[in-house]
């Protein structure tokens, strides 16, 4: 039976965050981990830079603005995600329909009827070819034609309707603001969605369990949103093509289990983001956070903090100075020097991340 450690190590480098994983673009990085928890954009760019090599800021911004590589929207569980722009309409076209049901009590609450919705989609979409990109400020403004009052919950659930029903997505930022753009505009269709039906649903699994295993089919619940049973038709198709193995009780690809590095001579120090994949990922968290230190990480209120591991293991949290011109990070324990002169590394480059042109190095 697999225990904690090698499960834990087999998650962080599927995730780039161990053995000396890191990839080279944040396009790599995306594809490799499929999905990057976007609610806080700041937190989405720290997660993509702690799984690569020497990536910037801008870089990201290329990614996402230039490229057109990477796109920020709604996906698992209705929650911000970035993935890889080649996916974002087979993803959608798979959970959206499961998301909107599940939100149609809280429109029923806000006063937003199926025709208010309509004639929302409808004036979202117009506008945005006459005057987009625009802010969720200036969309609100619009919205007020209609009678929705700018304030409230309201006009965030009809721009995340238009979002999951295909009309818009997040486009280039604004004076470091998010803006909106239609979809169809930003990532131009190309034809046939790339898997439909149980195909998607399948891949879906697939692409889960290649960032994210081994995994359990309620880890995959979890993290999706999707129904247990969705997901057991998903684990069905996987096994009866042989695309899966069993490891202990968990699941992973066929042909992965072999990739679990050699213990390394020092241990590989990453500083997660807020919120990040690999501790959101799974249904429970006792292989990535030591039980004693879970409230430290999940202090209640829906907080998750930013993390530091050793090879996937939590060993400390860590918060951003004023103006992110330091970090400081609390220990769980005595952190050894070895380890303690890796964390030092990682807290310069993020405060080089988040603020490039005034970044210098402390003195020796």
């Amino acid at each position: 039976m697999p225990d904690h450690e090698s499960i834990r190590r087999l998650r962080a480098c599927a995730q780039a965050l161990a053995g000396g994983a890191r990839e080279a673009s944040a396009e790599a990085v995306v594809q490799r981990v499929f999905a990057i928890q976007a609610q806080d954009a700041t937190a989405a760019d720290l997660g993509i830079r702690v799984r690569g090599r020497d990536i910037t800021a801008q870089a990201i911004r290329t990614a996402y603005e230039d490229e057109r590589s990477i796109v920020r929207n709604w996906y698992m569980r209705g929650t911000l995600h970035t993935i890889p722009s080649d996916d974002a309409r087979w993803v959608l076209r798979l959970l959206a329909p499961r998301i909107l049901a599940a939100t149609s009590r809280r429109y029923q609450q806000l006063g937003l009827d199926d025709d208010l919705r309509q004639r929302a989609d409808h004036l979202i979409r117009r506008v945005l070819t006459a005057h987009g990109p625009l802010t969720r400020a200036e969309l609100t403004e619009r919205l007020t034609t209609l009678g929705i009052s700018p304030d409230g919950q309201a006009p965030f659930h009809l721009i995340r309707h238009a979002a999951l029903t295909g009309i818009l997505c997040h486009g280039p930022q604004r004076a470091g603001e998010a803006t909106y753009v239609l979809l169809n505009d930003w990532l131009p269709a190309t034809g046939r969605f790339r898997w439909e039906g149980d195909a998607a649903l399948a891949e879906l699994a697939r692409r889960y369990l290649a960032a994210h295993a081994p995994a359990t089919l309620e880890d995959f619940v979890a993290w999706s949103g999707l129904p247990v049973t969705w997901a057991r038709r998903a684990w069905k198709i996987l096994a009866e093509s042989g695309a899966i193995n069993e490891y202990g009780a968990s699941t992973m690809l066929a042909g992965r289990v072999e990739e679990l590095p050699g213990a390394p001579g020092t241990p590989d120090v990453r500083m997660l983001p807020a919120y990040d994949n690999s501790l959101i990922g799974y249904r429970t968290r006792e292989a990535s956070v030591p039980a004693l230190h879970h409230a430290r990480v999940w202090p209640g209120g829906g907080l998750i903090r930013p993390t530091v591991i050793a090879d996937g293991l939590a060993i400390a949290t860590w918060t951003r100075g004023s103006g992110a011109r330091s970090i400081e990070v609390d220990a769980f324990g005595p952190v050894p020097p070895q380890i303690q002169r890796e964390v030092d590394v990682e807290k310069d480059a993020v405060v080089r991340f988040l603020r490039p042109t005034t970044y210098r190095p402390p003195p020796c």
